[in-house]
């Protein structure tokens, strides 16, 4: 039996029985769910109806992610999942799918907010360790007085400095790898990413 998406299965409204007078159609087909995992990039094509191609994310690894305040998009890879709201089956499994919440590599928005505002965010803590490694490189007058300018109106949000510190930040994933093979979506902040914390925090004391 394939999955069919029919309803004349189904008990009418009042409770009685219907009778089967078709077959089932092709349009009601239904096709299994992709439960895209996290690992290395497989995506397969699907043909659709109407000759329209679906693409099936089996693996993903990497992804668009957008940091919504500041108005940048970096690719980046994807580290971990931690939490689904359907089902805890789906983190253990490390399924993917629209909604989940995953930890994603802070590395490439770092670089991105130390070339804009001139301050490193992921290394405060060894500062002095990094300047005798790498010496500070240089930089003309102009830039450093555009980096100042832009800092002085920056205030960045405590929690996602700390999870710069960890190099992993909160991300929820906006796309459906199932159906475009794609895994983007975009970085936690305010109330929402507080609203996980308070979530992933109940999740470990339980």
């Amino acid at each position: 039996m394939g999955i069919s998406r029919d309803s004349r299965h189904k008990h009418r409204h009042t409770g009685g029985r219907r009778n089967i007078h078709q077959k089932k159609r092709k349009f009601e087909m239904g096709r299994p769910a992709a439960l895209c995992k996290l690992g290395h990039k497989r995506v397969r094509s699907v043909r659709g109806r109407g000759a329209n191609m679906k693409y099936r994310a089996l693996r993903a690894d990497h992804g668009n992610f957008a940091w919504g305040s500041e108005n940048v998009s970096k690719k980046v890879r994807l580290i971990d999942v931690v939490y689904n709201a359907t089902s805890n089956e789906l983190v253990r499994t490390k399924t993917l799918t629209k909604n989940t919440i995953v930890q994603i590599d802070a590395q490439p928005f770092a670089q991105w907010y130390a070339k804009r505002y001139g301050i490193d965010v992921k290394k405060k803590v060894q500062k002095k360790k990094d300047e005798e490694e790498h010496p500070e490189e240089k930089k003309s007058y102009k830039v450093i007085q555009n980096q100042k300018a832009r800092a002085a109106g920056q205030k960045l949000e405590q929690t996602i400095e700390d999870q710069f510190m960890t190099g992993r930040l909160l991300a929820c994933i906006a796309s459906r790898p199932g159906q475009s093979g794609r895994c983007d979506g975009y970085v936690l902040e305010g109330e929402e990413l507080q609203f996980y914390k308070k979530k992933l925090e109940k999740k470990k004391k339980a």
